[in-house]
């Protein structure tokens, strides 16, 4: 098994400065979502800091300014409301951030087994739109998300499906990780 990769940054989601609801300890802890693998994890900050939703903290293992230690990883189903609330604009915003390594993704998808392509996991795309992908890309790889909507005919906006295959992947809707815990 290979070793899991460390984030380094991660983007605040929920701050509860008293702690986790029902919990019998009460100090303050945040839940953020990993830049780079998306993982999902609990930290708390150091004496005196409050974070704010969307705040980009260092989480990497030289000194950190704002958190104090990692808890843990945790699962979707963790997540406050609040959190839960705020992940779908956090990762649209890392995704429009790092367009060049998902539209790669498109360019670099190969088959997972002999019945079902990469491409094929991402929701609305079928194997109608994978062929016209793959044979697209083979004349030229695509620039960008527009590049593709423009050289795929009825293809849903490539970004949305990316966003949403990130979402579906985070809450173990199947086994296969195309974004999640995956170099980007």
């Amino acid at each position: 098994m290979r070793p899991q990769p460390k984030e380094e940054y991660a983007i605040v989601l929920d701050f509860l400065p008293g702690g986790k609801p029902l919990s019998k300890i009460y100090i303050p802890i945040a839940q953020v979502l990993g830049e780079d693998y998306f993982t999902l994890l609990e930290v708390v900050p150091r004496r005196g800091v409050s974070l704010n939703p969307g705040d980009r903290v260092y989480i990497g293992s030289e000194k950190r300014d704002h958190i104090h230690h990692i808890v843990g990883k945790i699962k979707y189903d963790e997540l406050t409301q609040n959190a839960k609330l705020e992940l779908e604009n956090v990762i649209e915003k890392l995704v429009s951030q790092n367009e060049k390594k998902f539209v790669d993704f498109f360019n670099n998808a190969r088959p997972l087994t002999t019945r079902l392509h990469q491409l094929e996991l991402l929701p609305g795309i079928g194997k109608k739109h994978m062929w016209k992908i793959i044979e697209e890309r083979e004349k030229k790889p695509f620039e960008n998300f527009e590049d593709l909507k423009k050289r795929v005919n009825f293809l849903p906006d490539p970004k949305k499906i990316v966003i949403k295959r990130i979402l579906m992947e985070l809450q173990n809707v199947d086994k296969y990780k195309i974004f999640v815990g995956q170099p980007r």
